[in-house]
């Protein structure tokens, strides 16, 4: 549209132009000029103005921003980061429009989440997501004034993030998944799967007994059963070969997954190396049961994740963390999945698959 009116315009303004005899422009001529080159001017700049409302139109309007911080990759989060940014829409948030969103991916190295915890404080977002304890400690030691919320951490009390769950007292509040509760369940459905059972390899972060919470609560339920815990340390993908012949070598008849981040992002090779080794496997998370386990018992972390939403939206319109009770999931969920038992060679009882709520075939 611009050039159009420019174009025009020069036209409009042409007139006839002279010398006198010294070379010099007549007046009339160079008074013409000068007009001429005013409204070239002119054209121009109303040229800018009119094109100035598309291009604004095409711009996201400015919103608040809302850091998110994972410790697993892109696609081994996004069950978690779909499930949130539903629930932002469902309260009125789209993004791009309403809120930008700056996502940070540690890729399954744990090392590498404060450093992009610092960078999230240094952008000044209003508020920092955090998927599980990791990401909420990465937060927590980067910034005591930035709202964090949790996801999913499990016993934030006794980790510290938080005063009590009724108060959290700081800058921290969100969902707990109340994981340490639920190993002695999953040990149970093991026991009942495998009547034979003795030996668990339990996989994960590097525990100090009686220090982690998930792991003393499996503890006590163990010594209930009569089960010994082996626990596995995996750091990375490079601990896999070591870490299953450790489980070999201690003779384990089963290995149960904890809510751990680099467990999430290599749970497709866990998975994989756990059939060609026999071994059945139980997850936290029903998207380890999709990704070839065996099965899983836990809340709903996608419905955890969206419910993330609704603390950043309190959040976002003036709600202190300090005043937001910390929720915990009243529903838990039993998955199965019929073809990696079959690959195992197990028959699952039935009494276990009419309390599945879902049964993958």
């Amino acid at each position: 549209m611009a050039h159009w009116f420019i174009g025009h315009s020069n036209r409009g303004c042409a007139t006839r132009e002279g010398l006198d005899r010294r070379g010099n422009r007549t007046g009339e001529e160079g008074n013409a000029m000068i007009i001429r080159t005013l409204c070239g001017i002119v054209a121009f700049a109303l040229g800018i103005v009119l094109a100035l409302p598309a291009a604004d139109a095409q711009q996201p309007a400015r919103g608040p921003r809302i850091g998110a911080l994972f410790a697993g990759s892109r696609s081994s989060s996004a069950n978690c980061t779909d499930a949130f940014r539903e629930g932002l829409r469902e309260l009125g948030y789209i993004e791009g429009q309403h809120v930008a969103i700056e996502y940070r991916y540690a890729e399954g190295k744990r090392d590498r989440l404060p450093d992009l915890a610092a960078e999230l404080v240094r952008l000044k977002v209003d508020v920092i997501v955090g998927g599980g304890g990791s990401q909420v400690r990465a937060a927590r030691n980067a910034t005591e004034t930035i709202p964090i919320v949790m996801a999913y951490a499990t016993d934030p009390v006794a980790r510290g993030y938080v005063a009590s769950l009724a108060r959290p007292g700081g800058n921290i509040t969100g969902l707990s998944t109340l994981t340490p509760d639920l190993g002695g369940k999953r040990l149970e459905l093991l026991r009942e799967i495998l009547p034979k059972l003795s030996r668990v390899a339990v996989v994960g972060i590097q525990y100090v007994q009686g220090q982690d919470p998930e792991m003393s609560a499996m503890e006590v339920a163990a010594r209930t059963l009569g089960l010994q815990l082996q626990p596995v340390e995996l750091r990375g993908p490079d601990d896999l070969e070591k870490a299953f012949l450790a489980m070999t070598r201690g003779r384990a008849n089963a290995l149960i997954g904890l809510q751990d981040p680099t467990v999430s992002f290599l749970r497709g090779q866990i998975a994989e190396l756990a059939v060609k080794s026999r071994l059945p496997t139980v997850a936290v998370e029903r998207e380890h049961v999709k990704d070839g386990w065996l099965m899983s018992y836990g809340p709903d972390y996608s419905r955890l994740c969206r419910r993330a939403a609704t603390y950043v939206d309190k959040i976002l319109k003036g709600a202190k963390p300090a005043d937001l009770p910390v929720e915990q999931p009243t529903v838990f969920e039993l998955v199965i999945n019929l073809k990696t038992a079959k690959a195992l060679g197990l028959t699952i009882p039935q009494s276990v698959l009419l309390r599945a709520d879902q049964v993958i075939k």
